[in-house]
This record gives structure tokens, C-alpha cells and sequence, in this order.
């Protein structure tokens, strides 16, 4: 049974984002994190797209992730480390687990594992081993494919960006760790000092955009599209959704979209989100509520129930007028959505 609710991905968009994002990271290998069921567009489908463009490291948060995507054949890392109730898995080779505790590198250790990751924490004070723990010698004995830390705040330009960059270059050498990976989306951004041996772009391959060096070569791959429940005639003086926050200016044609905030399409469209019928702008009028949204369809007189109207939906701007990180907007997306890629 098809849904009143579709995502419209753009698969060229995806690959095209991604041979950017290599571009951009120079002499480093350019991987992919695909957590979040690949940030809410299905990881399976983002990984055989990304897989035949060339890519060849990704990385997801969690064992039942790695567990989903183990069919793929594809090199996977788990960011989240290895539990003792993931030994059997970790153990089971589908993929290398990022150590970030002293706990997890005793307990692997002790497991007899294998190659593994490991962060390390150089600032953000999230997840990772500390400096001090590697130079003591906490990962004598492992064997360590990728060396990694995370940015903080390479969205911005802060000094702490310099900061852990430092920090992360100073153990070049000292972990007997094939490759080095800091730079996330922005942090690539940032230049080549940060790229080392592999980055690891998440929100940027999905259309996301942090910084100005993204700007007209990231692409939009998310488009959501809703379809009309009702259409209607509002009289001057009549209201719209709950606490009443749109009244006519004058008698207003209506139609009522099956799409709402269960959907991840957030109160902060109140009044502000835009739906389209080609090229004319539908504004949202009203509250935005659980399930349903309302918008302005008076330069659309053709439209009626049944038909579909396109959401804007491109990440900066939408995050700017809904309030909502791009992340947000992203792994909001829940499973009404049939994902439609072309």
C-alpha cells in the first residue's frame, strides 16, 4: 500500500556530493557515515549507491546497525565501541569497533579481538581515550587500523579547531595505527591539515550545509512530498490549527496536508514552511500539528484532494526558518515516508 507521504532522493545528488567531498579531501580516502539509517534516508540504499561510486569506509553507530548492513560487503566501523553484550558480534567480523573507553581496549584485548579503531578525545570530551592514556600506553598490543578524534566545532571558526588538530597530529607515529581520520563534513571544510589519512563526511553527503565552502556545490538529495487530504474555503475572519494562530484576510482556499511533526516537518514551519505546485509557492498557514499541516492552495485552483504538492526543504534554509539543526531535519524523516530514489 502506498503512503500520502513520499521522499524523493536524488541517488546522482548522493554520489555527487560524495566525489565533492573526495575532491575536497585531497591525497585522504573519503568515507561515509551512514548512522541513523544513513541519516534517514536508508542506509542499505545509500550504501550501494555510495559502494558502486567508489567509497570504501563507512561508519555506523551502533552493532545493530553494522548487524543490518552486514549483507552489504562493505567495510563497516562501529562508532559506539563494543559492549560486553556486542563481543559476539564484534568478534563475529562484520565490523572493526571504535574503542573509546579504557574499559573497551582491556575488554577487547582480553577477548582476544582483532584489528580495531580507536578515538581519541583531543577536546570535545564526548567520546574517546584521553592523550594521556596512549602515551601511557593503554593500546600497546592492538592492532589498529584507523586512529580517529571528532571536531567539535569545525561548523565555526573557533581556535579549538587548531587545538585538536594539533593535538591529533602530535600522535602521528605513536599508536602503530595505519591511518589517521579527524575531519568530519566541516572539518574537511577546513582545509588539508585536518584530512590526514581518511575523512569521515556525514551530513554534507545528504545535502547538508555548514559552511561557505559548501555553498552551490553541495546538492539537495532530500525532497519531501505530501499529498492533500481535503481542500477547502476559509471565510475572512476564519482561523487555522490549533490556538487559532492564522486568521483570513479574506475568504482563502485551503488544502490540509497529511504531513506533520510525527513526520519530523516541525512546529517551527508554524507560519513560515512553503509547499509547491511547480514553480508557485504554497504558503503554510496555521500551526503545524501531529499529523496534519495546512497550507494557502489560492495560486493553485486546480489542485484537490488526492493530488501532491513538493515541500521546500533544502537544508540551510529550512533549518534556518524552522529553527532545527540539518541533522534534525534529516533523521527526523520517520517511516510514513515512502523513500522514492531516482
Amino acid at each position: 500500500m502506498s503512503a500520502p507521504l513520499r521522499l524523493r532522493l536524488d541517488g546522482a545528488a548522493l554520489t555527487d556530493n560524495w566525489r565533492t567531498l573526495g575532491a575536497m579531501s585531497g591525497r585522504a580516502a573519503c568515507g561515509a557515515a551512514i548512522k541513523a539509517d544513513g541519516y534517514g534516508l536508508g542506509a542499505s540504499e545509500v550504501v550501494r549507491r555510495l559502494a558502486a561510486a567508489g567509497c570504501r569506509d563507512f561508519f555506523v553507530a551502533t552493532w545493530g546497525e553494522a548487524e543490518a548492513l552486514a549483507p552489504s560487503g562493505v567495510s563497516l566501523a562501529v562508532l559506539h565501541g563494543v559492549r560486553e553484550d556486542d563481543l559476539p558480534a564484534a568478534l563475529s567480523g562484520i565490523a572493526r569497533p571504535v574503542l573509546n573507553t579504557a574499559f573497551q581496549v582491556v575488554r577487547w584485548k582480553a577477548a582476544g579481538g582483532g584489528a580495531c579503531d580507536v578515538m581519541v578525545d583531543t577536546g570535545m570530551n564526548r567520546l574517546g581515550v584521553s592523550v594521556g592514556e596512549i602515551t601511557a600506553g593503554l593500546l600497546n598490543g592492538l592492532t589498529i587500523n584507523t586512529l580517529m578524534s571528532h571536531l567539535a566545532s569545525a561548523d565555526e571558526d573557533v581556535a579549538l579547531n587548531e587545538a585538536q588538530r594539533s593535538a591529533f597530529a602530535a600522535l602521528a607515529g605513536r599508536t602503530g595505527a595505519k591511518r589517521m581520520s579527524l575531519a568530519n563534513s566541516a572539518g574537511i571544510a577546513l582545509g588539508a591539515a585536518y584530512a590526514f589519512d581518511l575523512t569521515r563526511p556525514g551530513i554534507a553527503l545528504y545535502g547538508g550545509v555548514q559552511r561557505p565552502a559548501f555553498e552551490r556545490r553541495i546538492r539537495q538529495v532530500v525532497t519531501p512530498e505530501a499529498q492533500i487530504l481535503q481542500r477547502r474555503c476559509v471565510p475572512a475572519g476564519g482561523v487555522v490549527g490549533y490556538n487559532a494562530t492564522w486568521t483570513a484576510p479574506a475568504p482563502t482556499e485551503v488544502a490540509i496536508l497529511n504531513l506533520g511533526y510525527a513526520d519530523g516537518y516541525w512546529r517551527g514551519f508554524s507560519n513560515k514552511g512553503v509547499a509547491r505546485a511547480g514553480d508557485r509557492a504554497l504558503p503554510v498557514i496555521g500551526r503545524v500539528s501531529m499529523d496534519l499541516t495546512a497550507i494557502d492552495v489560492t495560486a493553485a485552483p486546480e489542485l484537490t484532494e488526492g493530488d501532491w504538492v513538493t515541500i521546500d526543504y533544502a537544508l540551510p534554509e529550512a533549518s534556518a526558518i524552522s529553527g532545527m539543526s540539518q541533522y534534525e531535519l534529516l533523521t527526523g524523516m520517520g517511516r510514513r515516508y515512502d523513500r522514492v530514489w531516482s
